[in-house]
């Protein structure tokens, strides 16, 4: 009887979690069906021969230990298609080591030349990125503000196409989209890249065609200084103060314009200590955003319909939660099938989260992003790199999952940035000797026993005929087996 009980508990929980999971592919599927809806590309040459006065921008570089990259920053920025006394450049310079002198002198180096170019430097780090940012308002000049992370290399006609959208009085951000420049530098780097495309198309688009709040996703954007005022300013107590802004601005009445036809290259995180830093930062700072926000989301007079979009991209990073408990709980499960009198072809319902998420990475990749080879070169490399990256976001789920939970907990943490290491071709190399984690963490050692864990689930399922989950194990066993080998592999020594 308790054996029965306890069958019926794992089995519940296991069920739950595959329904939110399902629940969630279904809502990105109507994001899918919104971009389709609404896929056009709006000529930008219309608005940018609109008149339109060259208002005054000031553009805020926030950095903090940049070693390899600051130096590119600014000298791309400097590039800049705008009338040089139209603009500003605040380097919010944290750092610790030797990119503050990097800074230093591209500063004089740009003033020399008449730019009006300053570093802006604080006694400490409180607040870390949002702490900087918001203490740099105090000397922004400019009725508009971009904003760059240090790994970006913005276009040089990023103002130029970008302010005419303002010429909307509701509009008070807009967001472009992120390529990436060393895409192909590495497995890991592609898979980055494939998932980056959906949330750059069909996520971001579909919201914004939809009619539903989205994001300022920290970088490459353009804000109103007066929707940062009117919305609260930069707040430091979540660690995606993006998120946390954009929708206190879009319940305050503003609007963020997505402009998927405006590219900004950015350098992906090149190996898995770097990859993982940043998605604990996104993971941890979503949860934390949505702890904050969804009760003032729930209390504001949107429609029941946006609220319910809201929730699922606010609560999003919960989905690895559910990963990772149904991965866990499937194993047993094997064992109780038989004695409970389950039909496994149940199951086949949750399919529908799988075939609606192939449509719509499938639309992201093959149909927007990849452009180079024939239509079945592509379609044959989707269907290597899709359960290649199903297996990896598998793997992530229990790193992604301590974040999550640290963040509805209330457990606080630094920010801790995404080291970059000028990486742009395959030549390139990240074996440098500045930042590189150098322990194996408790979580990557557990990651390895997971790989362990559902190499036994596989062979347990095969044993006794039952293979109802013998694929989803092998992806399990393979994405923590790849997770716990790339982190201990590329650790620094």
């Amino acid at each position: 009887m308790a054996i029965s009980i306890l069958g019926y508990i794992l089995l519940a929980v296991y069920v739950l979690a595959l329904t939110y999971i399902t629940f969630y592919c279904m809502m990105q599927f109507h994001l899918l069906y919104h971009y389709q809806k609404n896929r056009k590309v709006i000529d930008n040459e219309d608005l940018l021969n609109v008149d339109f006065d060259v208002p005054f921008v000031t553009i805020q570089l926030p950095i903090f230990n940049e070693l390899y990259v600051t130096e590119r920053l600014i000298d791309n920025i400097t590039k800049f298609d705008y009338p040089k006394d139209k603009f500003e450049i605040h380097i919010l310079d944290d750092s610790t080591d030797e990119t503050l002198e990097i800074s230093k002198r591209k500063v004089e180096e740009y003033k020399a030349k008449g730019f009006n170019i300053e570093l802006i430097r604080r006694d400490d780090r409180e607040g870390y990125k949002a702490g900087a940012l918001k203490y740099g308002m105090q000397f922004v000049k400019g009725e508009f503000i971009a904003i760059f992370d240090a790994d970006f290399l913005p276009n040089p006609d990023f103002l130029r196409k970008t302010l005419p959208y303002f010429k909307d009085e509701k509009v008070g951000v807009v967001q472009t989209r992120w390529e990436h420049i060393n895409e192909d530098y590495s497995l890991i780097t592609r898979l980055q890249a494939f998932q980056l495309n959906v949330h750059f198309t069909v996520e971001q688009k579909g919201r914004d065609a939809g009619d539903f709040l989205l994001q300022f996703n920290g970088t490459a954007g353009v804000w109103r200084r007066e929707t940062i005022d009117s919305a609260g300013g930069w707040e430091a107590d979540t660690l995606t103060e993006d998120l946390d802004l954009s929708y206190r601005a879009q319940l305050k009445g503003w609007k963020i314009a997505f402009r998927e036809d405006i590219g900004s290259p950015a350098e992906l995180p090149a190996e898995m200590n770097g990859l993982k830093s940043q998605q604990f930062r996104w993971m941890k700072g979503g949860a934390e955003t949505a702890k904050k926000m969804l009760p003032t989301v729930w209390n504001s007079d949107i429609s029941i319909f946006k609220k319910i979009h809201a929730s699922t991209h606010l609560l999003s990073s919960t989905v690895f939660l559910c990963v990772f408990v149904m991965g866990v709980f499937s194993v047993p499960i094997l064992y109780f099938l038989i004695p409970l009198g389950i039909d496994s072809n149940y199951f086949g319902v949750f399919l529908l989260s799988l075939v609606s998420i192939i449509f719509v990475y499938y639309v992201a990749n093959v149909d927007q992003e990849w452009k180079k080879g024939s239509k079945l070169w592509l379609i044959l490399k989707f269907i290597f790199i899709f359960p290649v990256f199903l297996a990896l976001s598998m793997g992530l789920s229990l790193h992604n999952s301590v974040a999550v939970i640290q963040g509805y907990l209330g457990r606080k943490s630094a920010f801790i940035r995404t080291p970059k290491f000028d990486i742009k071709g395959i030549s390139d190399s990240f074996k440098k000797e500045k930042y590189q984690a150098k322990k194996i963490s408790s979580v990557t050692i557990m990651e390895g026993l997971l790989s362990l864990y559902f190499m036994a689930g596989v062979y347990y399922g095969y044993s006794i005929g039952n293979y109802t989950f013998i694929m989803l194990h092998v992806l399990l066993t393979l994405g923590y087996g790849a997770t716990f080998y790339y982190t201990v592999k590329h650790r620094g020594v």
